[in-house]
């Protein structure tokens, strides 16, 4: 194979992982992204966040196929307008982080998980996150959004251009070789 279709085949490789993981799920805010929220307040969290409406966003962090219920979580965060997903996440305490390389753009660890020390069980073996580049293609965070009424939908966008709005939810589901395949119910 040629140097120009190595480094050709290389950048629509980057490309297309770019595009997966900036649907799936973009990094912590832009300073310069706008929005129409009501001024923050802090997420309430309760029983009814966790089971029942919610007057705001309804936010679910769920490990996933990790099953490490310490970065597990569900609040509600009160707006009353369309919101970026990455303030609601912030509002909700919900610390993403981003990679080396690109440290805005993806999402490598939510609320510390998985751990840069984890062994991630996948069916090629075991894989640790090192959040350099671009995290792996068979174990990674997606973002999920749910309408006021309606099924699950993988997000069209990252956290610092989507907006949500009262009604909806917000989930960070990590998912390894596409299980699970979406959030629960």
């Amino acid at each position: 194979m040629t140097f120009t279709k190595i480094r050709t085949a290389a950048a629509s490789s980057l490309a297309a992982a770019g595009l997966l993981f900036t649907l799936a799920a973009c990094s912590t805010p832009a300073a310069t992204q706008p929005t129409t929220s009501a001024p923050a307040s802090p997420a309430t969290a309760s029983s009814t966040a966790a089971s029942g409406p919610c007057d705001g966003v309804k936010v679910i962090v769920d490990s996933g196929a990790l099953k490490q219920a310490a970065a597990d979580t569900s609040v509600c965060v009160p707006v009353d307008a369309p919101t970026s997903a990455s303030k609601v996440l912030d509002e909700a305490k919900v610390k993403t982080e981003g990679t080396t390389e690109y440290p805005k753009e993806l999402v490598c660890r939510v609320n510390g998980v998985p751990a840069a020390d984890f062994d991630i069980a996948h069916k090629g073996g075991t894989y640790r996150e090192e959040c350099g580049k671009m995290p792996a293609a068979f174990a990674y965070w997606a973002l999920w959004v749910k309408p006021v009424s309606g099924d699950w939908a993988y997000a069209q966008e990252g956290l610092a251009t989507l907006k949500v709005s009262p009604g909806e939810s917000l989930e960070l589901l990590f998912t390894v070789d596409g299980e699970p395949a979406a959030p629960a119910a």
